[in-house]
């Protein structure tokens, strides 16, 4: 498929039906008491969530149908695995195992091999990931998901950097009226003269935000925590931590 047409593996994508959150759960009900039916008008009735899926990988100039066709088995897996006691929206769990399998679909097509013992480590892991989140209905730590292999966290770590595909250059990170900066515009010399300036004015830039604008940044960007936990943490929503980070990042942008 292209962008510009709505056929994908044969699929006339403008007459896909969508389904209530009410409908899809009576659905998911029956179809894991084994209702064939109500798992086939399930999968018809989710396709649009895997075609927009797909289209985040558009510009990786892999073939639509084949994403398409992988990610219908992410749908499927999420169909029969999906936990109707957790209080969460079904597209909530579809859609990330949508997305892990067709990134599983691309790391195994990746030109750069890597070795059979890494890649199931990191497939390990990530379904570790995914059971502990569900399970927790937040998303583990890396301690937290070496723990529960039984492996070391360094060992999981290397295995799940082994498979991350690799990022061109010329790949675009941040697009303002017209204005694109793209990877390899990131990527500095460790011995250039401006690098300390550089430093400096960041350093100045945070020591101007307030404690809490502090806090956030140092949450989410030095710890690695998601908007969830450092909600949770700080005692606010998840909606005022998206807007205060963003906030914060914009004042030292600015000041920058």
């Amino acid at each position: 498929m292209y962008l510009n047409k709505v056929e994908i593996c044969g699929v006339n994508t403008a007459k896909l039906p969508t389904l209530k959150e009410s409908e899809t759960r009576e659905l998911l009900k029956k179809a894991q008491d084994g209702d064939r039916a109500a798992r086939d008008k399930l999968i018809q009735g989710n396709l649009r969530l895997v075609l927009s899926v797909v289209q985040k990988f558009a510009n990786r100039g892999e073939n639509m149908d084949d994403l398409f066709q992988v990610g219908c088995i992410g749908l499927i897996k999420s169909i029969d695995n999906f936990n109707l006691d957790l209080d969460v929206r079904y597209s909530t769990y579809g859609v990330p195992m949508i997305i892990g399998e067709i990134r599983r679909y691309l790391r195994d097509n990746n030109s750069i091999r890597v070795s059979r013992s890494l890649r199931d480590t990191a497939y390990k892991a990530m379904q570790t990931k995914e059971m502990l989140t569900n399970l927790h209905s937040k998303e583990p730590t890396i301690e937290e998901i070496a723990e529960t292999m039984g492996m070391k966290k360094e060992d999981v770590v290397l295995a799940l950097e082994a498979i991350v595909e690799p990022v061109s250059l010329f790949e675009p990170v941040y697009s303002d009226s017209g204005d694109t900066i793209y990877v390899m515009d990131q990527v500095g010399d460790n011995n250039d003269d401006n690098n300390w300036l550089d430093e400096i004015a960041l350093k100045e830039a945070i020591s101007a935000l307030n404690e809490r604008e502090k806090r956030i940044l140092s949450l989410r960007f030095f710890k690695g925590k998601t908007q969830m936990e450092v909600a949770a943490e700080v005692g606010i929503s998840q909606a005022q931590v998206s807007r205060l980070e963003k906030g914060a990042l914009a004042k030292i942008k600015k000041d920058i």
